[in-house]
């Protein structure tokens, strides 16, 4: 959210004009107004938005897709990716990858060398402008080179963002000067993995929590302000799933998903509350884990998955139950949500979007129409991002064809309310196109990209 300023030039009328009694009472219903206005409003500063749960807090947005179809504000041009945009202050920050070739060989078991510059560019949210840029070369060794995997975190004046190779750079909003600028590889010794960093650095109070991976640094705390290391954490390979925070047993617990499991820490110091084993296959530690109540979900590939329950008056867990070949959801490349008892996921080895019961890992239903609707049985990682209305049962649906579904998501079944082609996929993946990339939603409007534009479309209500 912004903070709207009142012209001086009205303060002075207002104090001319109408007294200072009368003066104070305009003052209060200006600033409810505004203060009204702005918590309606809502940015989405980071992966999976505000509180990193994929929920759409907004008010005075659709809540179905109509027959003609939606409105696109404007469309720019930028380059590869796989990093969805964030949005804040009226700006829209993105990344992307200018390579000095077009060429590209997604092989999923072997890193490609490419030759090209990493960017963090910024666009006026309403007009779509370009404000600025702040690029650098970096050659790549990794596996799909398309671009970048971290989405931008946005935190006041600062910006923060890790690159496909490790660099962890932060910039000045307003201008995009460098502030600070660390190195995975040289300040830590860091294994870059296969896929590249795909973990989105979080911001909680005055520490910036950092997947680097490593003896005695699987996650470092860093000071946001200077990047100086305040505190290591974990012997474990860095993984691909972002931080996060929760609150149970009372207590703020910051929850790392690395390739061994799900441990959870105390985010000011790096005390290990506790530790539940999950090892997914190739070491893809990548959906966020997902909490419901004192329930929490954790899904990887290679039918990996586990239900935790959080238990007692201090911080503690146990796992109620572990996936097995026909039940659970094995999400791949996005997060599943975990509402009322039920987890919705697309899944990496059928391809469609499942809903299971919580409580024994049942499958409830199935449908490829939020994935890849032309499919019926079987396509490896289909995929859609899921994000929820509000407390509603209704959800934004963006699916790997670039396609924006508004549909109802229950324990009963799915139900499409529209849809809307937003943008073509433009990146490969097991012999099809795909457009692997979360949106980002604020000001009413949906924020896309593929590796060829980014687009904006509105989604008010009419």
């Amino acid at each position: 959210m912004t903070a709207r300023r009142i012209p001086k030039e009205l303060l002075m009328y207002l104090v001319a004009k109408l007294g200072r009694n009368l003066l104070a009472i305009t003052f209060s219903v200006i600033l409810s107004f505004w203060v009204c206005q702005a918590l309606l409003a809502d940015d989405w500063p980071q992966w999976m938005g505000p509180q990193r749960d994929d929920v759409y807090r907004e008010s005075g947005v659709i809540s179905s897709i109509p027959d003609e179809g939606l409105k696109v504000k404007w469309r720019v041009p930028i380059s590869g990716g796989y990093a969805g945009p964030a949005v804040a202050g009226g700006r829209v920050f993105v990344t992307d990858y200018l390579s000095q070739s077009n060429e590209i060989s997604n092989n999923p078991g072997a890193r490609q060398d490419r030759q090209g510059k990493e960017r963090v560019l910024a666009f006026d949210a309403e007009t779509g402008k370009q404000l600025w840029e702040y690029a650098y070369d970096r050659p790549y060794s990794i596996s799909y080179a398309v671009g970048p995997r971290c989405t931008p975190t946005v935190d006041g004046e600062l910006l923060y963002w890790m690159g496909a190779e490790g660099d962890l750079v932060c910039l000045q909003v307003e201008t995009g000067d460098l502030a600070w600028r660390r190195s995975l590889v040289d300040d830590f010794g860091a294994e870059i993995p296969i896929w590249g960093c795909a973990g989105s650095p979080l911001v909680d109070g005055n520490l910036l929590y950092v997947m680097v991976g490593g003896e005695g640094q699987g996650v470092v705390a860093l000071d946001k302000r200077t990047g100086e290391v305040q505190w290591k954490a974990l012997d474990t390979k860095m993984g691909y799933a972002p931080p996060s925070i929760i609150e149970a047993s009372g207590k703020r617990q910051l929850i790392i998903y690395h390739p061994e499991g799900i441990t959870s820490l105390n985010p000011k110091s790096g005390e290990t509350y506790w530790e539940i084993p999950l090892e997914p296959a190739y070491e893809m530690s990548i959906a966020r884990p997902m909490v419901d109540g004192k329930r929490m979900y954790a899904s990887g590939i290679g039918n990996q998955s586990v239900m935790i329950e959080l238990e007692g008056s201090q911080p503690g867990a146990k796992a109620m139950w572990h996936g097995e070949a026909k039940t659970s959801v094995y999400s791949g490349t996005s997060t599943p949500l975990f509402v009322d008892g039920v987890v919705y996921g697309s899944d990496c080895n059928i391809g469609s979007l499942i809903a299971v019961d919580a409580e024994n890992g049942d499958r409830l239903w199935t449908t490829f129409e939020a994935t890849v609707p032309d499919e019926t049985r079987f396509i490896k990682h289909g995929t859609a991002f899921l994000t929820r209305l509000g407390e509603s049962d209704r959800y934004l649906v963006f699916s790997e064809v670039g396609d924006l579904l508004v549909a109802k998501l229950t324990k009963s079944g799915f139900e499409s309310l529209g849809r809307f082609h937003v943008l073509d996929p433009t990146s490969e993946a097991f012999g099809r196109e795909v457009v692997w990339t979360h949106p980002a939603y604020a000001n009413r409007t949906g924020f896309f990209r593929n590796d060829k534009e980014l687009v904006a479309v509105d989604l008010s209500q009419k």
